[in-house]
């Protein structure tokens, strides 16, 4: 395995918005979980009593003296997930240096229940920062596969590289998951970051590629309860694409609305009725507890996902939550864009954010966010580009103005943000988005009317979706033919945009150094081929200082 923590400590040795959709649903689809979509959330498994470990293994949230591990098993064959059944099971874990798992520096039990779905965390401290570790879970004679982590660098230590996968938007029945696969057969990544809508929550059918359904996920019906969220949680557990990523390299997660429901918002979401869907406080409250059931994340405040990672003097990470506190979408009955009493980010994330941000003596301040920051005008797409364009982000599809979900709908708190960071002279902060299913290269300005000569305050890369329909796919013409109409369009509109890419799926790789961060987008070339190809397709960095997005020519 190549090193990408670059620094003395190496060699120690110790430790969107998407099709609108009916208004009503029938109140008992809701409700009915049956052994046939239970059981299609597994893979299929020897006809055996023994415990087995179906949905992989995983680490997430690197620290510089631990990681958290996680998986679930499977104690009998009927103990499947979200049936809320099966006996108390013994789980132990193993932590080493080597592969080989003989090189022991951390072992320990827990038992897996019912309760929690079976599913299982180990957060283990005392390790040894910057450095490579490999881990298996064992029950009842059974052991899980050999994955391998990496703890962050020390809070004080000079790293000269990161790097990280970045994704998002991986819609089941939409595609194979490709990207993920790609990612696993690097040997580089220092960890990987998913930007939200790691599942989705629609029922078959509704939400597919180009309204065809790849491979069907489970349930079938739209999830609603804890066991149907618990359920979907396992069906894309079982992805061997999925699989693979999480034992190659501990994952960073944020939310968005789809682990949810579409369009999400602290009060209810687009896609949920309430009373015929039963109340959104408690779907949210299952969305949220499988979520932390079936993901490597640590709880943070008020158990959300807003938190912060530190990878040495290099860089630290601030991950938001940009679901659990916003205000409704703004529309003629909930307020305008521009009114300061509605919020995306909630008082107390966004002083979180702007302290830490404020504090930070890293070179570098990556800030995780699950919907874009960077305004963005429509400009004047034609009437065929637009309406697709506002199906796409789920507007209405005449006389648009802003995308409501994003950062554009809640202007008091990006004007807040931006002016903090102008006003105490913070540079070298770099948003890491997801959610729009396009590839996008921006400069972040203070005042984009003004732009370019207003200030830039900050740089964004945003990743394309890893199956979820774009700009073609919606249209349903041959890939790239909307981006090379809409592209320019949009760009014209918005001079802070160098690159924007509507049509392709894909991924990015984000390398940090002291003088520059760096995103390579990769392509897919073809979501729905289980062996689909990956291609570089553009390089964008920032150097450092700048607070301006450039083009590279050649991927890291």
């Amino acid at each position: 395995m190549t090193s990408r923590y670059r620094s003395s400590e190496a060699a120690q040795s110790l430790g969107t918005p998407f099709p609108r959709r009916r208004t009503v649903v029938k109140a008992a689809a809701a409700t009915a979980v049956l052994a046939g979509p239970l059981a299609a959330a597994l893979p299929a498994r020897a006809a055996t009593d023994a415990p087995a470990f179906l949905h992989g293994v995983a680490s997430g949230d690197p620290l510089p003296d631990g990681v958290l591990l996680w998986t679930r098993v499977t104690p009998v064959p009927e103990a499947i997930p979200g049936s809320g059944t099966g006996p108390d099971t013994q789980v132990s874990w193993v932590v080493a240096r080597d592969r080989a798992l003989t090189d022991v520096v951390a072992r320990g039990s827990t038992t897996a229940t019912a309760g929690s779905d079976h599913t299982v965390k180990a957060d283990i401290r005392g390790l040894a920062p910057a450095t490579d570790y490999w881990f298996r879970f064992s029950a009842g004679g059974t052991d899980s596969p050999v994955a391998r982590t990496r703890t962050a660098p020390a809070a004080d230590a000079d790293v000269s590289g990161l790097r990280f996968g970045v994704v998002s938007c991986a819609n089941w029945e939409a595609g194979y998951f490709a990207a993920y696969r790609h990612l696993a057969a690097r040997n580089d990544l220092d960890a990987w970051l998913h930007l939200g809508d790691y599942i989705y929550e629609y029922k078959t059918g509704e939400y597919a590629a180009r309204g065809a359904v790849v491979r069907p996920h489970a349930p079938a019906n739209e999830i609603l309860t804890l066991a149907d969220y618990r359920i979907r949680h396992a069906r894309y557990k079982t992805d061997p694409d999925l699989q693979a990523l999480h034992l190659k390299a501990p994952v960073i997660a944020i939310w968005d609305d789809h682990e949810f429901a579409d369009n999400a918002w602290s009060g209810g979401a687009v896609n949920h009725t309430e009373g015929a869907e039963g109340t959104w406080t408690a779907r949210q409250a299952a969305a949220k507890q499988a979520y932390f059931e079936w993901m490597p994340v640590r709880p943070a405040v008020a158990g959300t996902t807003y938190r912060r990672l530190r990878f040495g003097k290099l860089a630290d990470l601030s991950l938001l939550d940009l679901r659990s506190f916003r205000s409704q979408q703004a529309s003629t009955a909930s307020g305008s864009v521009d009114d300061p009493d509605r919020t995306l980010t909630g008082r107390a994330q966004l002083d979180w954010l702007k302290a830490g941000l404020k504090a930070s003596d890293t070179r570098w301040r990556l800030v995780g966010n699950s919907v874009m920051i960077s305004p963005f005008s429509f400009g004047s797409l034609t009437a065929d580009l637009l309406k697709p364009l506002a199906k796409l982000l789920g507007l209405p599809q005449e006389g648009i103005a802003t995308n409501t979900d994003q950062w554009d709908g809640y202007t008091d708190d990006r004007r807040e943000l931006l002016a903090h960071l102008r006003s105490n002279a913070i540079g070298n902060t770099v948003f890491l988005t997801g959610d729009i299913h396009m590839a996008w290269a921006n400069d972040v300005p203070v005042d984009a009317g003004t732009y370019p000569l207003s200030a830039s305050a900050a740089t964004e890369f945003v990743v394309t979706s890893v199956t979820s329909d774009n700009l073609d796919d919606i249209v349903k013409v041959a890939e790239g033919t909307v981006s090379a109409l809409a592209s320019p369009a949009i760009k014209a509109a918005n001079r802070h945009v160098h690159w924007v890419d509507t049509d392709r799926h894909g991924y990015g790789v984000l390398d940090i150094t002291a003088d520059a961060a760096q995103m390579d987008y990769y392509v897919l070339s073809d979501r729905t081929d289980a062996h689909a190809t990956s291609s570089w397709a553009r390089s964008y960095r920032t150097r450092s200082g700048t607070q301006k997005i450039e083009r590279t020519y050649d991927p890291v």
